[in-house]
């Protein structure tokens, strides 16, 4: 499995529950383009009465160059362009799928895999997940293990509030199966299911994928530092 530890590069001043608590008398914006994972994360922290806004509700800002070696780093280096950009508390996640027998890829760089940009998302997804199976047509059944990795990251412009990091293991079918999801989720068969994660439902879903478990962690480190 490819190393994936957290960046040296990104240095952030611990804050107190106090700062914590302060911060969040305000709807959090989620930084991300991508509506299946804001749907994913409004669901997941709805429970704590949270508001997540999404990127849609402000004027265009341009995307920050996503630089950072490991998940943790992308995660933390977008919470904070964001909230250096707009005044706001911003959560922000990197995530993506390790291969074992790729040594980790396509890792951080899931969402270009196979190089395809400006394109409709089903088209890129289309095209990572072909490159993928075309990268593991030699590998047999029980060498395909894998997982998916979601870090999230509780930002404002200077300081890390929360840091979380989620994770789902299993493996790679040889041909897509399920509707549902999005990106790798027809290739990814989840362990303790024996089904794609494009075959769950949006609930199904959010019990056992990496982003569920992310969200759940981050739920969790908010209430215990806001009690």
């Amino acid at each position: 499995m490819g190393s994936d530890q957290p960046t040296a590069r990104l240095r952030c001043a611990k804050p107190t529950a106090n700062l914590l608590t302060m911060k969040l008398d305000q709807p959090i914006l989620f930084a991300s383009g991508n509506a299946h994972k804001l749907d994913e994360v409004r669901g997941a922290l709805a429970p704590a009465g949270l508001t997540i806004d999404g990127l849609d509700l402000l004027q265009p800002i341009e995307e920050p160059v996503e630089d950072q070696p490991t998940f943790e780093g992308n995660a933390i280096l977008k919470a904070m362009y964001y909230s250096k950009q707009t005044g706001r508390i911003c959560l922000a996640d990197d995530s993506g799928l390790m291969v074992d027998a790729l040594g980790g890829k396509p890792g951080v760089l899931s969402a270009r895999y196979a190089g395809v940009t400006g394109a409709p998302r089903n088209e890129v997804d289309a095209a990572n997940n072909a490159k993928l199976l075309d990268a593991l047509r030699d590998v047999s059944d029980n060498q395909r293990t894998a997982r998916f990795v979601c870090c999230m990251a509780l930002c404002d412009a200077d300081n890390v509030l929360v840091q979380v990091r989620g994770e789902v293991v299993g493996s790679i079918l040889t041909e897509p199966r399920g509707r549902n999801g999005f990106g790798y989720d027809p290739l990814f068969c989840v362990a303790k299911l024996g089904r794609t994660a494009a075959e769950l439902e949006p609930a199904e879903k959010n019990a056992i994928s990496h982003r569920g478990e992310a969200c759940r962690l981050m739920l969790e480190a908010i209430r215990n530092a806001t009690l």
